[in-house]
């Protein structure tokens, strides 16, 4: 096990509850975005294609930013790495609830959350949880780490829409923003940075990712997780406005938000421990395949009250189940000193997906007045990437392999 610079040492039951704390309130408030869209375009006078850009340009900050957030949490270490990322993402949600164009929305809500989010993630959560636990149990501490970010969607839901009911979006946003401070302190006992295993180089960060691009189940695996990314952002920011469109309450659309998290709590932990039994690559390919079909399930039966938390549950399921078995392969192929960065590198084709779902959401809308033609397209990208991961290998790239020491 790599050797880490944690003194003294923190207990692991501390350090994965501190962790799945981090997870739950960031991805909790993250995923409230989406109940923002109607009440800030209608008092902005924004298009649906506008708002949506900030989402998508956050996205895309995110992405961009996690490379090298989990590079720098890889080497400095991973405390301050989310202290730091904690305050700029309350930052970006504060300026948020004051910044009244589509054009200032991309800097703040855009730019510096997704910035602030990239450098305090479960992403950088679970590099220091790889560190920390054997290999044969990271799967399933990944997927405890997701099943916390999960919960955070369930409890922040029904919490935002009541903060936007009670005191209106511009103060639901602030508050939401001093909650986010409240990562600081519990990032103090995640700290500490991994070390290289004994004989493994030292490489640099563009060297690593040569090597790491050069292993070709790696490239599999980055390609196929942009379609999760779409798949994810487009329902979490446009699917309460869809529910509405369709006649159902605004409430209905938070709770739907809600029993995804709930359902994903079930399918991460579900996905962590039969990552650690059966082959990561065919679990991976069969939730994208389920995804295709509860997707088109959706859009085939009349939409009501029943068969929207019906899709949730079966969405939350396979929502973020897909993270323990990637990060759990990323893990494989490279071992945990360049967890953070090459889970970082995957991530941001995530984004990238997630970008395309979030902006094409709203442009469609926009042009078509409907989301259908963007459903279909979720359909078709859920079989492609249940396709691109069947001829993934599950073996560690030789690059990264330890060499001997020196007699």
């Amino acid at each position: 096990m790599p050797n880490t610079t944690l003194r003294p040492a923190v207990p692991l039951l501390l350090l994965i509850i501190a962790g799945c704390a981090i997870a739950a309130i960031g991805n909790g408030i993250r995923t409230s975005f989406g109940l923002f869209t109607l009440p800030m375009t209608a008092d902005l006078g924004l298009t649906r294609e506008g708002y949506a850009m900030a989402m998508a340009i956050q996205n895309l900050a995110w992405g961009i930013a996690q490379p090298f957030a989990g590079n720098f949490a890889d080497r400095v270490g991973t405390g301050r790495t989310i202290a730091l990322g904690a305050l700029i993402y309350a930052t970006g949600v504060i300026l948020t609830a004051f910044s009244p164009s589509a054009s200032l929305l991309i800097l703040t809500a855009g730019i510096i959350t997704g910035t602030g989010i990239a450098i305090c993630s479960f992403s950088v959560v679970m590099a220091a949880f790889g560190r920390s636990v054997p290999a044969e149990k990271r799967p399933m501490i990944f997927g405890i780490a997701t099943a916390a970010s999960s919960f955070g969607q369930f409890a922040f839901a029904p919490i935002s829409q009541g903060f936007i009911n009670a005191f209106g979006w511009q103060t639901a946003l602030v508050y939401l923003g001093m909650l986010l401070l409240l990562i600081v302190p519990l990032s103090f006992v995640l700290r500490g940075r991994t070390e290289s295993t004994p004989g493994q180089a030292d490489l640099p960060f563009m060297e690593a990712l040569s090597k790491a691009w050069g292993h070709g189940s790696y490239r599999l695996l980055v390609i196929g997780f942009f379609v999760c990314g779409f798949h994810l952002a487009f329902i979490n920011v446009h699917m309460p406005a869809y529910l509405v469109q369709c006649g159902l309450s605004p409430e209905v659309g938070s709770w739907a938000i809600a029993v995804i998290g709930l359902f994903n709590i079930v399918g991460s932990l579900l996905a962590g421990y039969l990552g650690s039994r059966m082959p990561k690559q065919m679990l991976l390919a069969s939730i994208y395949f389920l995804r295709a079909v509860a997707i088109a399930a959706f859009l085939l039966i009349p939409v009501s009250e029943f068969t929207a938390y019906a899709f949730a549950a079966a969405m939350g399921l396979l929502w973020l189940s897909t993270v323990p078995l990637t990060a759990g392969l990323v893990s494989l192929f490279f071992g945990p000193r360049y967890m953070g960065m090459l889970y970082g590198v995957a991530f941001f084709s995530h984004q990238l997906g997630s970008f395309t779902g979030v902006w094409l959401g709203g442009y469609v809308f926009d042009v078509t007045g409907s989301y259908s033609l963007v459903w279909y397209l979720g359909i078709l990208l859920g079989l492609g990437s249940a396709a691109i991961h069947l001829p993934i290998h599950e073996r560690g790239a030789k690059a990264f392999a330890v060499t001997p020491l020196p007699a």
